[in-house]
């Protein structure tokens, strides 16, 4: 996939003046959400300064969604920026990915797992 502007409108939950939400498409978990810019950006650096301000909102918004249909005990927030970084798609999106009691036997470390062994200190 080369960016998400072929998104069908049905598959969309939320829709603001700089970003749209919808269900990830391969989740780490139940209720795992993405927030893709309406334009197309490669990454969270590429955003304007509006795009950047409204993200704390379209965040609670996602949350908001899982918390509809989701009990979560807690919440990873990320976003990859450049392929060294895992980025596959190059159109914005943001993970809000819910965190569930007992998931993994020790979340101690959280995004700090994205490099082997690093998550352990």
């Amino acid at each position: 996939m080369k960016d998400f502007t072929t998104i069908s409108d049905d598959k969309i939950l939320y829709k603001g003046n700089y970003f749209f939400i919808i269900e990830d498409g391969f989740p780490v978990s139940p209720g795992h959400l993405l927030i893709i810019s309406n334009e197309v950006r490669t990454d969270f650096f590429e955003l304007t300064e509006e795009e950047k301000n409204d993200l704390p909102r379209m965040i609670e918004k996602a949350k908001e969604i899982i918390l509809a249909k989701y009990q979560p005990a807690a919440y990873n927030i990320g976003m990859n920026c450049g392929a060294d970084a895992g980025q596959t798609v190059f159109h914005f999106h943001c993970h809000v990915i819910p965190r569930y009691k007992g998931d993994m036997e020790n979340p101690r470390g959280g995004v700090r797992h994205v490099i082997p062994s690093k998550g352990n200190y």
